[in-house]
């Protein structure tokens, strides 16, 4: 039996075809507003550019949070150390700002502040000097041919397709280094064919009627599904995918990471406002792992949430919210069982 290439769970199979919905679009709104740059035409939490794109006014492209951002890193640092004492290898993907992959496309006489600019070279730069095994999805950017598609959906929060995979590859070639997974590849599961449908994106669904209106609909170019999902609930994953919905099936990047590495792949993403931190422990306190630990994880962030630890009040809903000291005792209690 072929192994399952990407697994994990009723939310996948509830999600078969769309629905990207409002991955951060609810939480951030009572805090994030307030980081709207005052020039910027905003209506809803959205920010609308140029040539009908919208960005999410709840992740400034102004304001210089980059030492906080540093701290997380040194927070990230620590639980990656601790995986690495369990023999679990942990890579970092940073899913760029929307403004950044974009930002030609931001309103008029609207730029990135320098700060912001250089904020996630400061991140990589920074895990690199902790030996943290950053990805630079940002780079991989640069793969996108931008003549099929855009790095970001024009009136979504999220990355397109081919940007996912872009950095599925780019993670894949930092987990095929000599001795980073054990055992030999198998055979590569089957990409689907590239289709397209066409939808509101989950910023448009913000607007006002007659905005949404205006703004149209985004062509969503997605790959079919192949072997009913590859869902197959008996495999283990050599590699487990913790994430938001960057990461979700939908947008093909657990998917693309199996097929790159010819290994299985597992995933457990949640929506924005749950947060990373959560997330993870929601996997690290799960039965799969505790019966089954995988020699990788790959833990996704996005670079507009990165300036906030698990216990930013506002940033994640209320069951996410803990202190930094508690979380980290989450983490060893699940790593000891």
């Amino acid at each position: 039996m072929r192994p399952t290439y990407f697994s994990d769970s009723k939310a996948v199979a509830s999600m078969r075809r769309r629905r990207l919905l409002l991955a951060l679009a609810a939480a951030p709104f009572a805090s994030g507003l307030s980081l709207m740059p005052r020039d910027a035409h905003a209506a809803q939490g959205v920010i609308e550019g140029r040539d009908r794109w919208l960005f999410p006014a709840w992740e400034s492209y102004a304001a210089d949070d980059t030492q906080a951002c540093l701290k997380v890193v040194d927070l990230i640092g620590a639980a990656v150390s601790k995986l690495a004492a369990h023999d679990v290898r942990c890579s970092l993907v940073v899913a760029p700002l929307k403004a950044r992959a974009a930002a030609d496309k931001l309103p008029e006489g609207a730029a990135l502040s320098p700060a912001v600019a250089q904020r996630y070279a400061a991140i990589l730069a920074k895990g690199k000097q902790a030996g943290l095994d950053f990805v630079d999805a940002a780079a991989a950017l640069a793969n996108v041919d931008t003549r099929e598609d855009s790095t970001y959906i024009r009136a979504d929060y999220h990355w397109s397709a081919h940007t996912a995979e872009a950095v599925a590859d780019a993670t894949a070639d930092r987990l095929s280094a000599p001795g980073v997974l054990r055992g030999e590849p198998t055979d590569q599961p089957a990409l689907g064919d590239w289709t397209e449908e066409m939808e509101y994106g989950d910023l448009a669904a913000l607007l006002s009627p007659e905005r949404k209106r205006a703004v149209g609909k985004d062509r969503f170019i997605v790959r079919e599904e192949t072997g009913g999902g590859g869902l197959l609930a008996d495999a283990t994953p050599v590699v487990q995918v913790v994430g938001n919905s960057m990461v979700q099936p939908y947008l093909g990047f657990p998917q693309r990471l199996a097929h790159a590495l010819g290994r299985p792949v597992g995933l457990t993403w949640k929506f924005g406002d749950t947060g990373p931190w959560k997330t993870l422990l929601d996997y690290l306190e799960s039965p799969a792992f505790s019966s089954q630990r995988p020699q990788a994880i790959v833990w996704q962030f996005n670079e507009g949430q990165m300036a906030y630890g698990p216990g930013a009040s506002g940033q994640w809903d209320a069951t996410s919210i803990m202190s930094e000291a508690a979380w980290l005792d989450r983490l060893d209690k699940a790593l000891m069982r």
